[in-house]
C-alpha cells in the first residue's frame, strides 16, 4: 500500500507550529492549473535550465506529490473532471471541444464553484475555460460570479502566428477574450495574457479579503503557441518554453505576495497543477515528462503524471513529499469537505477527499483501489496499487516521427500496444511488459476494466456506461450566432 513519505521539519518550524494556533475556519481556495506543463517542468521536479522559485516555494512550505494524475491527457476532459469530481466520459466531455462545438458541461452538473458559492464564497474563473463557449456553458453559469479569459485553447485561432497546424485555422473564428459572457476583444495580444490574468486574480483577492473566496486561475500556457512578455522573453537558458514557465512562476509569486500583504496566508489553500503532460510533438516548445514514457494525448505515465503542490501554512506540513496516488478529481470532494459543503449524493463522484494525506496523517493511504486512464472516450489502461495494465490501443509517439522546432508542428507516428502489464514501483517508465509473468494480476485488472466499461463507458468497445451522464447541448454554436461585442 502506498503511504505518505516521512518528512522532517526544521526546529524553528516545529517551535512555531507548537506556539501558533492554526486557522480552523473554511479556507480561501486558490487553484492554479497550467496547460501542457510536464512533470519535470519545475525546479523541484527536476528542471535545470530555468528557475521556478515560487513553485519551489510551494513545495518547501507545503506538500509535493510525486504520483498525482491529471484525470485525462487532454484539455477539456481534464477540466470537466476537475470541476465535477468525475471522470470526463462520465459527464459527457470525453473529447477536446472546438470553437464551433454545440457541446459543453451540463447545467445539472455541480461544480466546485457552485458548492462554494452555496457556502458564501466569492468565486472567479480566470483564463482558459474549455468546457463550452456558448454563454450557457461559460463559468458565470457554472457557479462563478465572474469570468475573464479565453474560452478554449490559445491555438484555436485563424491567425497563422497563433496556429501552427496548417489548415485547421481556416475555419476558426477570431480568438475571443471574454468578460463574463461578453466578447471584449478579438485576437488579444497573447504576450500579455499571463500579466492580465494575474492582475484579475490579485484584484479579486483584494476585493474579497474580508470573506471566503475561490479563485480558479487556468493559464493558457505553456500550451502552444508560446508567448512571453518582453520582461521575460530571453531570460532563461531553455528558450521560449523556459521563459513562459518563468512568467507563470512570477504570476504565482504575485498571488502569494498578495496573500501575505493582506495577511491571508494562514487561511488560504493554494494548489498548483497541470492539465496533462507535455505536447512532445512541438519539440523545443514542449516540456518534459522527466522519467515517464510519452506525453500528452497518451495514457502512458508521461501523459497523466503531473506536478502537484498544495500549501496552507499551519494546516499542511511544510516540506512534505508524498508518493501517495491522488488525482485532479479529488479537488471537488476535498475542497467541499474543507468548506463544509455537501458533495452531491444523487450521482457517482469518482474523486475522493484527500485531506488525510494533505494534513499529514502518518498512515494516510491512497483512496483509490483503481484509477482508469481514458483518452477521448477510450478506456486504455488501469492502475491498481503499483500495477498498471494497458489494453490494446493505438497512441501517438515520436518514435519514428520527428519533433517540431520553434513553434512548428512536428510529426507523430502511430504506436500500438497490446495487453501489457507494468510494475510502476520498479518500472515507472513502462519499459518492460511483465504480463506473461503475472497472469493472475492481468486477469484481475481486466476485470476492473470490464467494470469501468459497464459503469463509465468505453468507445474502444462501444460500451455505454450505466452511470454516465449527458453533456449539455445547444442547437447552434455561439460563434455563429453573434459577432464580437454583441453579447
Amino acid at each position: 500500500m502506498m503511504r505518505t513519505r516521512n518528512w522532517v521539519l526544521p526546529l524553528a518550524a516545529v517551535m512555531l507550529l507548537g506556539c501558533a494556533t492554526p486557522y480552523e475556519g473554511p479556507p480561501n481556495i486558490v487553484l492554479i492549473l497550467t496547460d501542457d506543463q510536464g512533470y519535470a517542468d519545475a525546479g523541484v521536479y527536476g528542471a535545470a535550465e530555468f528557475a521556478t522559485p515560487n513553485i519551489d516555494r510551494l513545495a518547501s512550505e507545503g506538500m509535493r506529490f510525486t504520483s498525482f494524475y491529471s484525470p485525462n491527457a487532454a484539455c477539456s476532459p481534464t477540466r470537466a473532471a476537475i470541476m465535477t469530481g468525475s471522470y470526463a466520459p462520465r459527464v459527457g466531455i470525453p473529447h477536446v471541444l472546438g470553437p464551433r462545438s454545440r457541446r459543453g458541461l451540463h447545467a445539472d452538473e455541480t461544480t466546485i464553484a457552485e458548492l462554494l458559492r452555496e457556502q458564501g464564497y466569492a468565486t472567479i474563473a480566470v483564463g482558459k475555460w474549455h468546457l463550452g463557449d456558448h454563454p450557457e456553458f461559460l463559468p458565470t453559469n457554472q457557479g462563478f460570479d465572474s469570468y475573464f479569459g479565453i474560452p478554449y485553447s490559445n491555438d484555436m485561432s485563424p491567425a497563422p502566428a497563433n496556429n501552427p497546424r496548417e489548415g485547421a485555422n481556416q475555419w476558426y473564428p477570431e480568438l475571443p477574450l471574454i468578460r463574463d459572457t461578453m466578447v471584449i476583444e478579438r485576437e488579444p495580444d497573447q504576450r500579455l495574457l499571463v500579466q492580465r490574468y494575474t492582475d484579475e486574480v490579485v484584484e479579486f483577492i483584494e476585493r474579497h479579503a474580508d470573506r471566503p473566496f475561490f479563485a480558479y486561475l487556468a493559464h493558457s500556457f505553456p500550451h502552444v503557441p508560446l508567448w512571453a512578455s518582453a520582461r521575460f522573453e530571453g531570460t532563461t537558458d531553455h528558450g521560449l518554453y523556459g521563459d513562459v514557465i518563468a512568467e507563470i512562476d512570477w504570476s504565482l509569486g504575485e498571488i502569494l505576495a498578495t496573500l501575505e500583504r493582506l495577511e491571508l496566508d494562514d487561511r488560504t489553500l493554494v494548489a498548483f497543477t497541470s492539465d496533462n503532460g507535455p505536447w512532445l510533438v512541438f519539440g523545443n516548445h514542449a516540456g518534459s515528462a522527466g522519467p515517464f514514457r510519452e506525453g500528452k494525448a497518451t495514457t502512458f505515465e508521461g501523459g497523466h503524471r503531473v506536478p502537484a503542490l498544495f500549501r496552507w501554512p499551519g494546516r499542511i506540513p511544510a516540506g512534505a513529499v508524498t508518493e501517495v496516488m491522488a488525482t485532479g478529481m479529488d479537488f471537488l470532494p476535498t475542497i467541499a469537505g474543507l468548506a463544509s459543503a455537501q458533495v452531491p449524493t444523487d450521482r457517482v463522484i469518482d474523486g475522493h477527499d484527500i485531506w488525510p494525506i494533505l494534513s499529514g496523517e502518518t498512515d494516510a493511504a491512497t483512496p483509490y483501489s483503481e484509477f482508469f486512464y481514458y483518452r477521448g472516450g477510450q478506456l486504455q489502461a488501469v492502475r491498481s496499487g503499483d500495477w498498471k495494465l494497458h489494453v490494446p490501443h493505438a497512441y501517438p509517439t515520436l518514435e519514428g516521427g520527428e519533433p517540431g522546432h520553434d513553434g512548428a508542428l512536428g510529426r507523430y507516428e502511430q504506436g500500438q500496444i497490446g495487453v501489457a502489464l507494468f510494475d510502476l514501483a520498479t518500472d515507472p517508465s513502462e519499459t518492460t511488459d511483465i504480463a506473461a509473468d503475472y497472469p493472475g494480476i492481468v486477469e484481475r485488472l481486466l476485470a476492473l476494466v470490464d467494470s469501468a466499461r459497464a459503469d463509465i463507458g468505453d468507445a474502444l468497445t462501444e460500451s455505454v456506461g450505466s452511470n454516465a451522464r449527458p453533456p449539455g447541448m445547444v442547437d447552434e454554436p455561439w460563434s455563429v450566432q453573434v459577432e464580437a461585442g454583441s453579447r
